[in-house]
């Protein structure tokens, strides 16, 4: 005797509406334990013998009191030292995975690859969020957010949105999206932008293969948050501004040529308009060698086209 789902949910007394919300909110629960998996294995790794109660006041998870926090960690190994294990994450029923789509790949264009990571900054005993979001070709920040909270919405899609705004009359269509394996990065309602734009999403299994957003997390905080005094959030976003614009304005790369970011993409871009500008008079020095092989006059023909253009011009005052 089969039973349908419907049917079964009268006889337990409960509303089909009733049980996706409960499954919705385990999935938001499963989701919000990836993402403070990695951030007390990142915070381990500076504070290697703090406690688990003074890890709960630093991060001060919005989702779990102290008491659960505490026995999450115990449950999840974190009562004992380790050393840090990048992007380790568990392929647990309901989180999305992706294939790693750079390892190997020859990155030749902007916004080929554009590549995310998130790290944390302390400010007065309190951690805040920082995520990052960069084009892998030109290392330019592209998009980033502070957040004090870790949660999608206040981290990737605000440093997302950015991203897209900042590249404003680009094709993003397959462009590769590629972050670790945290929680912000599978969210649906990341994933929504993504798809809405055509990207790939693409996710590493270590930190080595995330590099290049990784060392922005450090160049950030050791050349340029690190030395200035910050006392309050409103400060660290101030100070984030800032840093972003200096790093991508003024900072030389070897990789770039001694060039900043910015200056990189603006070489680019200038390259490009010449090879256009080239393209387009070699173009028409062909047109005008195969008129004269014609022996008709390019003037001539260019005229009698803008004569033609001249009476469909009149015509249609006429007629209007």
């Amino acid at each position: 005797m089969t039973m349908s789902l419907n049917h079964l949910y009268r006889v337990l007394g409960i509303s089909k509406q009733a049980v996706h919300k409960m499954l919705n909110l385990n999935q938001k629960r499963k989701d919000e334990s990836e993402q403070l998996n990695r951030f007390i294995e990142e915070i381990r790794e500076d504070h290697p013998t703090m406690g688990l109660r003074d890890l709960y006041f630093k991060i001060q998870p919005d989702f779990m009191g102290r008491d659960k926090f505490e026995e999450y960690c115990k449950k999840a190994g974190f009562m004992i030292e380790k050393k840090k294990r990048y992007c380790v994450t568990t392929d647990s029923s309901g989180v999305i995975r992706f294939p790693n789509l750079i390892n190997d790949l020859e990155i030749v264009r902007l916004n080929q690859v554009w590549q995310s990571d998130i790290t944390y900054y302390e400010v007065n005993g309190r951690f805040y969020y920082i995520t990052f979001i960069i084009d892998s070709y030109s290392r330019r920040i592209i998009g980033y957010s502070v957040s004090s909270r870790l949660l999608t919405i206040y981290t990737t899609i605000p440093a997302l949105r950015m991203a897209i705004k900042t590249r404003s009359g680009f094709d993003l269509t397959k462009l590769i999206f590629h972050s670790d394996g945290g929680g912000q990065y599978y969210a649906q309602e990341f994933l929504k932008i993504t798809e809405y734009f055509k990207m790939i999403n693409s996710m590493c299994k270590n930190a080595y293969e995330n590099g290049k957003a990784e060392r922005i997390n450090g160049v950030i905080k050791n050349n340029y948050l690190n030395h200035k005094q910050i006392n309050t959030v409103e400060e660290l976003v101030k100070e984030v501004d800032q840093a972003v614009r200096l790093y991508n304005n003024d900072k030389p790369h070897i990789k770039l040529k001694r060039k900043s970011p910015i200056q990189f993409e603006n070489n680019l871009l200038l390259l490009e308009r010449q090879e256009t500008a080239k393209m387009t008079k070699s173009f028409d020095a062909k047109t005008n060698e195969t008129l004269f092989s014609e022996g008709i006059e390019p003037s001539e023909k260019q005229g009698k086209k803008t004569a033609q253009n001249q009476n469909v011009f009149f015509a249609n005052m006429i007629e209007s």
